[in-house]
């Protein structure tokens, strides 16, 4: 019998969508195959330590870790592993706990989804699902992925880029540069976050200050953009590596005036937002949306599986690119696997693909060489 693939299943993190993560992980660890794959949860905590038990998972969502264990991923190819820490004699010895063949991270925003994690993955040498590091770290942080989709040609809305320093020191000179570039309604957004975690919709200065005061408790940097009127919420699922492919359009209609943190996550049963698989567009609007969405996923070198979100507008019918997700919302029935699964492709199998997907970019770069030997 083939032996199993070991499949460590990150989740948790540092990040103001802890509690995402939570969701998305026990999803895709029910549906994992049992038969190609043994599963080995790794919860993160919210200060950044990586605890394994008997159910990490539940560990996080109590947060309560009296039954679990510190381990570590030493950024060390030459000791490959998970490896656990123990006390001996009053210092934290390391003893190996297990074998590594891939790591699925399912870490939205910071320190999962941004490149740092990855980075990590890379020192040691270990296949992960996703995109690589520049990947990562360029679509998380929105302003700089802006400005490589308008090196594109991609269309985008107008938006002004500041620092959170800036806010605090020169407050009105900041609010006169937004008013004057720009007019209301208004979306602020922290930079680097996701699931609508700190964004806020501005009808006037009032408003515009709170916005920037939320914005800036999760980022140093913070986007201010144009809304698009009566804007329609259009996203695209891509998957692959040299040659990804982009599955028909969905539409979300948010149970709230955006789809912020809670149409996300928290409104259910009637008060629930609705998603439309396939989006009601025309034809020649389905293959734009789509094109879109594989030409902004070149454009940083995506690889493995990304969400990108578009908006498009009801009154003029123009189409802007909002953002690209590496890590999206990874539940059965969030928009990602939905679409997917309108194409034939069940959960379990999208997961045992992007496992392939992981596997064979690991191959890919392995045939890079590392070393100049002089003779």
């Amino acid at each position: 019998m083939t032996e199993r693939v070991r499949v460590v299943v990150l989740f948790g993190g540092r990040s103001g969508e802890h509690e995402v993560s939570l969701m998305s992980a026990q999803s895709v660890m029910e549906a994992l195959d049992p038969t190609r794959y043994e599963v080995l949860p790794v919860g993160i905590t919210r200060e950044g330590a990586w605890i394994v038990g008997d159910d990490p998972l539940a560990a996080l969502r109590r947060e309560d870790f009296a039954g679990t264990r510190p381990v570590t991923l030493l950024a060390d190819p030459t000791r490959r592993g998970l490896w656990r820490l123990e006390p001996r004699e009053g210092e934290a010895c390391l003893a190996l706990l297990s074998r590594v063949d891939v790591v699925f991270p399912v870490l939205h925003g910071t320190f999962g989804e941004d490149g740092a994690l990855q980075g990590l993955l890379e020192l040691a040498d270990v296949p992960y699902v996703g995109t690589g590091v520049l990947a990562s770290a360029v679509a998380m942080d929105k302003i700089v992925f802006k400005q490589v989709c308008r090196a594109e040609g991609i269309p985008l809305t107008q938006d002004v880029a500041l620092t959170r320093r800036r806010w605090e020191r020169e407050p009105e000179a900041v609010l006169v540069k937004i008013e004057g570039r720009l007019p209301y309604p208004l979306f602020v957004k922290p930079a680097n976050l996701g699931s609508s975690v700190g964004i806020s919709r501005c009808d006037d200065r009032e408003e515009l200050r709170q916005g920037l005061d939320e914005a800036a408790r999760y980022d140093r940097r913070i986007l201010v953009e144009e809304a698009v009127p009566a804007a329609r919420e259009i996203e695209v699922s891509v998957l692959g590596n040299e040659a990804p492919r982009a599955s028909l359009p969905g539409e979300i209609i948010p149970s709230r005036e955006f789809y912020d943190y809670a149409a996300k996550y928290l409104d259910e049963g009637e008060e629930a937002s609705d998603l439309l698989v396939p989006a009601p567009l025309d034809e020649a609007m389905t293959q734009r949306v789509r094109e879109l969405a594989l030409q902004a996923y070149r454009a940083i070198d995506g690889a493995g599986m990304a969400r990108v979100d578009f908006l498009l507008s009801g009154e003029t019918g123009e189409l802007y690119l909002n953002e690209l997700n590496t890590i999206p919302g990874f539940t059965s029935i969030s928009m990602y696997a939905r679409l997917w699964e309108a194409a034939g492709i069940t959960y379990p199998m999208l997961l045992s693909g992007l496992i392939d997907l992981a596997l064979e970019r690991h191959a890919e770069n392995a045939r890079t060489l590392r070393t100049l030997r002089r003779f």
